[in-house]
Parts: structure tokens; C-alpha cells; sequence
């Protein structure tokens, strides 16, 4: 059995179909695959990357997820997303499916949230020598507080070069899309307090005599323009991270002159977004793929 087929079977065997809206319990039991091989970028127990490959020869785009959960380990998170990676492998992408340290896991919140994702893009980069991975065509995918995340990864050119965050070499992340994301720290604070019950502080750091703007290198929506192009798909019942946030930070990047597009999900809530089960699932496929080029498959 080829790769491709066995993705597919697993998946299949594994999921059940989700009519929306999903609800939290539901979106805590998705399920996917293995993956074809975990990789560690540090020594912590949530430091490392899970790699997803399809079959054939390559070299496959790929789809960098970065799953949600209110930036805590409460809410699961990359066991969740290899429902996502699962069906994305078996359209031919390959995905690099990141944990990470949260807020609550020693070591998590600033800086080393953002440390992880920097040195997850590393390992991608190391990684990509030894598998047939193309980096020109890459999208990060984001869900909930993965979003804030991933719009970070596009944002890391414009972080000061005195930041802890800063680093020369990157591997670049110009297609994005944010799946009910929370994005913006400065803006919604009110909204990570309701939605979350987190404090900026949790996620930005304090200020300092060399860092007065906790801002300046953890809040995507202070990073503009940074050249990347977003899709924000939200599901519309969405009420974690309503419509309204993905249309005013679409309105904020247009604005700054980057590219930025809304998808509203009929009848979606917040879990549909990343449910490769859910009635949602084709039009977030449609968006992934159009981020990486595919849209003639």
C-alpha cells in the first residue's frame, strides 16, 4: 500500500463525520495518522515537530500547522491537528505539524513561545535537506492562539534586531492562514481576557528600560507591512474569535499594505475550522491550497 493510501485509510478509519457546528468535546476526540517521523528542536518535552509526508517523489509545498488552545496545554492541540495533517498529506502536502511550550509549561510564554517557533522554522529548514520538501511553496497554517503565532512568523522581519526574538536567517512565511485566529495582542486584549482568560502580560512579556513596548516584537498587528499575504477563514459562529476579529485585522494589513482576504464558514464554530470531518473542511482546504498555488488541481 502506497503512503498516500495508507494517510487515507487511516484517516478514514479514524474520523467520523462532523456535521457543524462542532462543538469543544467533539474537536478534543479528532484524531489522524502518525506521522512519518518526530523531530525534536530542544530538550523540553514539548519542543519538537511532527513531519507528515506524502507519496511520490516530491518535492511536495508544504503546510506549517500550529494548533491552538488559548496558548495552554488544556485544550489539546497537535494530537488534534494530525486530522488536518492527515488530509492534507493525502492531497499531496506535505506538513509540518509544530508543538510547542505554552503559558503554563516551564519555560513557555515570552520569550520561548516565540523561541520555539523560531527554532521549529529551523529544524523545517534542516529538514528540508534530507526530505523532498520545497520551502519556496509554503504556507503557515494557524488555529485560535496558532494563529497569533503564525502571523508572527510572517511578521519576524520587522522585529528589532535588539530583541531576544530577532534572527537574521529565517526561513520566509509569506502565505498565512489563520483559522479563527487571535492575532492581535495590543487590539484584543479584552478579547484574549473573555475568550481565553489570558493576560497580554502572559503573552508579551513586561516592559523594560530596553524593551518599553512589549509590542514592538510579539504583536503581529505592530509588525506591518511585512510582506505576507493572509486568508482569514472563521467560522460563522464562530464566538472564541468572532468574524469581526478576522474582518478588523484584514482592514489593519490591507491598510499597512499587506494582502489579506476574509472566508466566512456557513454554520461553522470555532472546532469546524480545523476539522478535516466537518462540513467546513472543503472551503479551509480551498484556502490552504490556493495559499500554496493549487488552485488548478
Amino acid at each position: 500500500m502506497t503512503r498516500l493510501a495508507a494517510l487515507a485509510l487511516t484517516l478514514a478509519m479514524t474520523s467520523t463525520v462532523h456535521a457543524a457546528p462542532m462543538t469543544l468535546d467533539d474537536y478534543l476526540a479528532l484524531s489522524g495518522p502518525a506521522p512519518a517521523a518526530t523531530l525534536r528542536y530542544g530538550a523540553a518535552p514539548s519542543q519538537y515537530a511532527e513531519l507528515f509526508l506524502p507519496s511520490g517523489t516530491g518535492p511536495f509545498p508544504v503546510a506549517v500547522l500550529v494548533h491552538g488552545g488559548c496558548w495552554t496545554k488544556e485544550f489539546g492541540g497537535i494530537t488534534q491537528l494530525r486530522n488536518m495533517a492527515g488530509a492534507l498529506a493525502a492531497r499531496g502536502i506535505a506538513v509540518w505539524n509544530v508543538e510547542y511550550r505554552r503559558v503554563d509549561e516551564a519555560g513557555g510564554g515570552y520569550p520561548g513561545t516565540y523561541q520555539d517557533m523560531n527554532a521549529a522554522l529551523d529544524l523545517l529548514a534542516r529538514t528540508a535537506r534530507e526530505h523532498p520538501l520545497d520551502l519556496g511553496r509554503l504556507v503557515a497554517v494557524g488555529h485560535s492562539a496558532g494563529g497569533q503565532l503564525v502571523q508572527w512568523l510572517a511578521a519576524r522581519p520587522r522585529i528589532p534586531a535588539s530583541s531576544p526574538l530577532y534572527r537574521k536567517d529565517i526561513v520566509p512565511v509569506r502565505q498565512v492562514v489563520s483559522l479563527g485566529g487571535l492575532a492581535d495582542l495590543r487590539r484584543e486584549a479584552a478579547l484574549l481576557k473573555t475568550s481565553c482568560g489570558r493576560e497580554t502580560v502572559e503573552l508579551a512579556g513586561t516592559p523594560s528600560a530596553d524593551r518599553p513596548d512589549v509590542f514592538s516584537d510579539t504583536n503581529a498587528g505592530d509588525l506591518m507591512p511585512n510582506g505576507s499575504h493572509t486568508i482569514f477563514v472563521t467560522g460563522e459562529l464562530d464566538t472564541i474569535s468572532p468574524p469581526r476579529v478576522a474582518h478588523d485585522f484584514a482592514a489593519s494589513a490591507r491598510a499597512a499594505g499587506d494582502g489579506a482576504e476574509v472566508v466566512i464558514l456557513p454554520g461553522a464554530s470555532h472546532y469546524d475550522e480545523v476539522a478535516a470531518t466537518s462540513s467546513a473542511w472543503p472551503r479551509v482546504l480551498r484556502a490552504i491550497e490556493s495559499a500554496l498555488g493549487l488552485d488548478a488541481r
